[in-house]
């Protein structure tokens, strides 16, 4: 028996057998379907759903943390959503949405573009890198799994380098800096 998970007001949890949920709130809907090993149970007067085990096993404990906070994370995605702000360093980089697409220029000859996923939006900012202001957008969704994915994708276009730290990172992401070659001066 995992930790129990708090549904919150406005947000439903729909059992359709004891091993598929569904979970509906303000911001949309998401599914999953549970391995054979664990059972859903919802205290209803309490809004608790509880994830238990069939045997004590390893692939049963370790299912259970994985389902339990795939459960909880589709509780909050629900009712809160998830978002990864992201920052573009480099002079004269920009970033913008056009329709469906995320348009980066990022130091190559051509545009970087990706198709916005379903069920994920992103928000901008500030469109263009200054010396030391970064170009800033917000990446938001209701499944965690999707944001992140979708914010490592556009990350891997132009990681973040070590000498000048140009690139696209996570916010509040520390680059580790590296010294450039010293200058062999004439004695």
């Amino acid at each position: 028996m995992s930790k129990p998970i708090l549904v919150p007001p406005g947000v439903e949890a729909i059992f359709a057998t004891p091993s598929h949920i569904k979970v509906k709130g303000p911001l949309g809907q998401l599914e999953l379907d549970m391995p054979s090993e664990l059972k859903l149970q919802y205290d209803e007067p309490n809004h608790l759903i509880t994830i238990a085990r069939s045997d004590d096993d390893r692939r049963s404990r370790s299912l259970n943390g994985l389902y339990r906070t795939l459960v909880a994370n589709m509780v909050e995605g629900t009712s809160k959503g998830f978002e990864k702000p992201m920052e573009l360093y480099g002079t004269a980089y920009s970033v913008n949405v056009k329709g469906t697409k995320l348009v980066l220029q990022v130091g190559f000859c051509h545009e970087v573009v990706f198709d916005i996923p379903q069920g994920i939006k992103v928000e901008v900012s500030q469109n263009n890198a200054q010396q030391d202001n970064p170009a800033r957008f917000v990446i938001k969704g209701i499944d965690k799994r999707e944001v992140g994915q979708f914010a490592a994708e556009v990350r891997a276009a132009r990681p973040p380098e070590p000498y000048k730290g140009k690139g696209i990172r996570y916010a509040r992401e520390q680059v580790r800096r590296k010294e450039g070659k010293a200058f062999a001066g004439t004695e």
